[in-house]
């Protein structure tokens, strides 16, 4: 287990070491052991690793955890999955890089919630599961690594926070763009003054969809391979199709969250949240006009949700990379995407501005600030309760484009101002037995 906010060790107390010589001497074996166990020569104690299980590692979770195992002061040692492949694969490649057979598989997440040794999970299942898993997690003494889009409505963003608030949990949502200079930098530019006034800020989106009807029923497969119930986890039952469990889910009810906005919105309105200083807060005022969604906060400042592209140029301006977020003041202006660049309308603005130049994609220093968190016990960059006002902004955004109307909207309350359809859509009901 690793040292959490440990204090000064009195002279009764045995520490690893101490433990570990004495056993030698006891059972007349050297008293010689190896550096890795004692944390010398650049290695970790074993007492001072951070130990991790996963739920739901896919292609995205394998990348993250791939970010986790070069970190020396964490060892991952479990994974659970419904669908039995999945986790074979994330325990070869577990057992590949530490050279040795000690990674588990379950096909059940309780197993490695239920299990002492483990300190953390990272979870990477699509969205119906995200808020669910974490607050299983939180329940069982777990900190968690979450990705994005952490949960599946307005009231599941509340529910997930205020679990974790309550059982003092450590949760960095996956938003690691929080961690890419370009993007760190433009918002220090749009906070800084170095703008003006702010006026408007722009999110990058996928344009959001109706959802599409449940695909034909195909035979079920056989649990141990494919548990289709827990697949489903708390999502509305429908017939297996194989397509869904390869990545085909989106754009389902039930599955993909909020008619895709909170999908590609928790990467950049969550941006756009920290430029505005916003993240304790939404916007107060939502309305769409046709693909382009948009929003004020109460201090004036606009949000601009505009569909921008995912792969070649990306933003609005060519070569800019996915993800793009453009930040307005009265004084200039700045843009930024994933592939590492740097726009101003004015080029002053940037100078004496030094970044690297980091793929927005890469979670490796995201990866790190949760593990520092996990020792020190504080706050992640993107905690739960910043997690969760850009996903309710986020949510709010998709309800007001899927009832084509301009609302209204409380951030103390967190419910829409009379509008009683629009309160309806706050909430995600899930099925038994995956309730919380």
């Amino acid at each position: 287990m690793p040292v959490r906010n440990t204090p000064t060790m009195s002279k009764t107390q045995t520490t690893r070491r101490t433990f570990l010589k004495n056993t030698a001497l006891a059972v007349g074996l050297p008293s010689i052991v190896p550096a890795s166990v004692l944390g010398l020569n650049g290695k970790v104690a074993p007492s001072n690793r951070i130990v991790l299980g996963g739920i739901g590692l896919g292609s995205r979770g394998r990348y993250v955890l791939s970010r986790f195992l070069k970190e020396p002061d964490c060892q991952f040692v479990a994974t659970a999955d419904a669908q039995r492949e999945r986790a074979e694969i994330v325990k070869r490649l577990t057992n590949r890089h530490y050279e040795n057979e000690d990674c588990k598989t379950y096909g059940d997440m309780h197993e490695v919630l239920g299990r002492d040794d483990i300190d953390a999970v990272v979870i990477a299942t699509s969205d119906r599961w995200h808020a669910t898993a974490s607050i299983y997690a939180a329940r069982a003494g777990k900190d968690i690594y979450c990705e994005k889009p952490c949960s599946m409505s307005i009231t599941e963003s509340q529910e997930l926070d205020d679990t974790i608030l309550r059982h003092g949990r450590v949760f960095q949502a996956g938003t690691q763009r929080r961690h890419v200079d370009v993007f760190r930098l433009a918002v220090d530019l749009a906070r800084n003054g170095k703008l003006g006034n702010l006026k408007t800020v722009y999110a990058g989106i996928r344009p959001p969809q109706e959802y599409r009807p449940d695909l034909p029923a195909e035979p079920e497969p056989d649990p141990a391979e494919i548990n289709w119930d827990r697949w489903l986890g708390p999502a509305a039952w429908r017939p297996f199709n194989r397509t869904y469990c390869r990545g085909r889910w989106r754009h389902h009810e039930g599955l993909h969250a909020s008619y895709a906005l909170p999908e590609w919105g928790s990467h950049t309105i969550d941006l756009c949240q920290w430029a505005v200083d916003a993240d304790g807060t939404t916007p107060v005022e939502y309305e769409w006009d046709g693909e382009t969604g948009y929003a004020k906060y109460a201090n004036g400042v606009d949000l601009v949700m505009r569909v921008a592209g995912m792969t070649g140029g990306g933003g609005w301006i060519e070569g800019i990379g996915s993800c793009p977020v453009r930040f307005e003041g009265d004084e200039g202006w700045v843009e930024v995407g994933d592939y590492g660049r740097i726009e101003a309308g004015n080029p002053a603005i940037l100078e004496g501005a030094g970044f690297d130049e980091m793929s927005g994609g890469d979670p490796g220093k995201h990866v790190r600030n949760f593990l520092d968190c996990v020792k020190t016990r504080r706050k992640p960059i993107c905690s739960s309760t910043i997690a969760r006002y850009g996903h309710v902004a986020s949510h709010a955004a998709g309800i007001s484009w899927k009832l084509g109307r301009k609302l209204r909207f409380d951030p103390a309350t967190e419910t829409f101002i009379d509008d009683e359809e629009a309160n309806r859509m706050r909430s995600y009901k899930r099925r038994a037995p995956y309730r919380i």
